[in-house]
């Protein structure tokens, strides 16, 4: 009986309600069902009562649940005694982010594993989404925190760690700045500012202006968000960036406006699929799960 099975039990018994536990878990509803019937085969019995909207332990569930729970428990102590007693070239895990990690909270990640498991040393590098990519194929590192991208589903395997769309930045007294949305459109006379040439960013930016019919007239590239945004403050055009690392660098003297449709974009965990995990890779890749699982408002629901 495999013991992440188990954990999708406890998780589905706790929720009664197979959308939640699935998505809680990060797994497919048809994956979930798939794992519990085979809980319910090796122990000879239903485990839940299903109707069309729930499920409900039957009296062999609740039976088995606080052994099941006992099982965790176990996996957990011997996990934490094992981990302490790997080798340090076994301890090692490299990864690669996005240059704006404050701003998506991988820094509070990355110290919350490194306080929780101070023996696995972390090899933290930035680059871009793109970049990152070669480098997950090559080895160069073991994870990455980046953009989506098309090529990640065929590829990567992923954990959606945040989300995020992009914004406007206006002048403060542009006749734009304070309205609650704006259109591309309304854009397509403006010195536009983007990051560099070769990001995802000014890709999803520079595409989405050709899909709303106009070429962008980009005046200024750059890798630095405060850099465009103080070109913004001094009236030399518009910049379009995601809107939390915006958020950071804005102040009264500029506006952040959202663009609508959302362009909207995610930062993920990605890693090679088909790659065997170290001991020590599997630690964070569960410990960011988690994290990722407990920070976010829906989850805290089920």
């Amino acid at each position: 009986m495999e013991l992440d099975y188990i954990q999708e039990f406890v998780t589905l018994a706790e929720s009664e309600n197979y959308l939640q536990a699935a998505e809680s878990l990060f797994i497919a509803q048809s994956t979930l069902s798939k794992h519990i019937k085979s809980i319910e085969a090796d122990l000879g019995a239903p485990l839940f009562d299903r109707t069309t909207r729930k499920v409900k332990l039957n009296h062999f569930g609740t039976a088995f649940l606080p052994y099941a729970k006992k099982m965790l428990e176990i996996k957990k102590e011997y996990t934490s005694v094992l981990s302490s007693h790997l080798a340090d070239t076994n301890s090692r895990i490299t990864i690669a982010s996005i240059p704006v990690m404050a701003h998506y909270h991988i820094n509070d990640v990355l110290a919350e594993f490194q306080f929780a498991f101070p023996h696995i040393h972390l090899d933290i590098t930035e680059a871009d989404s793109a970049q990152m990519g070669e480098m997950l194929k090559t080895g160069a590192c073991d994870f990455a925190f980046l953009r989506e991208f098309k090529e990640e589903e065929e590829t990567f395997q992923t954990i959606t760690f945040d989300t995020d769309h992009v914004v406007a930045i206006f002048p403060a007294t542009h006749p734009l700045a304070g309205k609650d949305f704006v259109t591309l459109n309304e854009l397509k006379e403006e010195n536009l500012f983007f990051l560099n040439k070769g990001t995802l960013m000014y890709s999803l930016c520079y595409n989405a202006c050709l899909t709303a019919g106009f070429t962008p007239n980009v005046t200024f590239t750059s890798h630095r968000a405060a850099n465009m945004i103080d070109l913004v403050r001094k009236g030399m055009g518009v910049a379009l960036l995601t809107k939390q690392p915006a958020l950071v660098f804005a102040d009264s003297s500029v506006s952040a406006v959202d663009v609508v449709p959302y362009l909207e974009n995610s930062i993920r965990l990605t890693y090679l699929k088909g790659r065997k995990l170290s001991a020590p890779s599997r630690q964070f890749l569960n410990f960011v799960q988690t994290w990722a699982k407990q920070r976010d408002p829906l989850s805290q629901q089920i």
